[in-house]
């Protein structure tokens, strides 16, 4: 039979794993002594490699955070930074709440507690929402448009071939085959910027079994300076998707990284597992995040907030439907594509859940 102190130890192990805040325990030595996996991941290192760390270590560009942990360690008083700037290891800023607690009971070494709420998350969270609420206006949108243009395209292109029958001069039956060919590129671009109609045939994948068939692909196509590097984590589970469905959201990406970069440059195709991330509406357990990173020229500033809407191009040549595609498709698999963007360096990342669905 179990004990209750047990069963207590085990719940409290769940809670602190299950967590999205990051906890942090430091011994009296400002040595790390615990971290839970949301403090893994935010660190990007896992336990057994930052256990007995130095705080100094951890904040090397935050000596002012240092001696404001060592004052509250020595006087036993606890304070809250509000939305601080947290230099990481991996050189990322985030921004968050800082809460740090002395802890200690009488004849032990008083240790010391760090919780850390990153508003980048609200603020993600925030934007994924925006993006999906965004998309979904404007496919609404597209709709509507596409159902008043087919029916008149419809028309035209009938009045045209009835004409071209009752015309006798060849150079004038040039003319209607000028006009039904318009008509069907144009059906064809509406049918396009109504995205994908079936939904996915879902069976066990391995990201970068994707990843792979995509650089295949654009390795052939891309010309010879640019260089595609693979940054995999082998140790990503499959997920259930459409095979066919991914390879073409991602190979809209890593096409638009291609041409970003020109004929010299390089595109990074990454995948890293993420814990207790939310994507839109719904918490997961588990995920698993793609970027696709180009060292091109980045995105307009004006222009990035629009970027998933149809028709939206920095190319002359482009349609500025493969985005718009690429996130209906990855939406269907209840995932989202996210951009951030700045000269040399712009990253298109793909948010996927790793549970089933009925595990939601």
């Amino acid at each position: 039979m179990v004990s209750p102190d047990t069963l207590t130890t085990q719940l409290t192990q769940r809670i602190l794993d299950n967590l999205n805040t990051v906890v942090l325990l430091f011994n009296q030595e400002l040595r790390l002594s615990y971290l839970n996996p949301a403090a893994e991941m935010l660190l990007a290192a896992s336990a057994r490699q930052l256990k007995g760390t130095s705080l100094a270590e951890l904040l090397a560009h935050e000596a002012g955070a240092v001696e404001s942990f060592q004052r509250a360690l020595d006087s036993g008083h606890p304070y809250t930074d509000r939305e601080t700037s947290v230099h990481l290891p991996s050189g990322r800023t985030i921004t968050a709440d800082c809460t740090v607690t002395p802890i200690y009971e009488a004849g032990q070494p008083r240790d010391l507690l760090v919780e850390l709420h990153p508003m980048d998350r609200q603020r993600r969270v925030q934007r994924e929402e925006n993006l999906l609420t965004q998309h979904l206006a404007t496919r609404a949108l597209v709709r509507g448009l596409a159902h008043e243009i087919k029916n008149p395209l419809g028309g035209l292109r009938g009045a045209a071939q009835l004409l071209e029958r009752q015309l006798h001069d060849d150079e004038l039956k040039e003319y209607t085959s000028i006009i039904i060919g318009e008509a069907d590129r144009l059906q064809n671009l509406v049918d396009r910027m109504l995205g994908p109609n079936t939904l996915p045939r879902e069976q066990p994948v391995n990201i970068h079994q994707v990843l792979e068939r995509v650089r295949n692909l654009v390795t052939a196509e891309a010309p010879p300076g640019v260089r595609i590097v693979r940054d995999y984590d082998p140790s990503i589970p499959d997920t259930r998707a459409d095979p066919d469905q991914l390879i073409q959201a991602v190979l809209n990406l890593v096409r638009n990284a291609v041409q970003a970069v020109g004929a010299e440059g390089e595109v990074i195709l990454r995948t890293r597992t993420i814990r207790q991330v939310t994507i839109g509406h719904q918490h997961h357990k588990l995920g698993v995040r793609v970027d696709i990173i180009d060292n091109g020229p980045g995105v307009p500033v004006e222009m990035l907030e629009r970027i998933f809407y149809p028709m939206v191009t920095g190319r002359a040549d482009g349609t500025g439907l493969g985005l718009p595609i690429a996130q209906s498709l990855v939406q269907q698999h209840r995932g989202l594509i996210e951009c951030t963007s700045e000269p040399g360096k712009t990253v298109f990342t793909i948010l996927l859940p790793l549970e089933a669905h009925h595990e939601q």
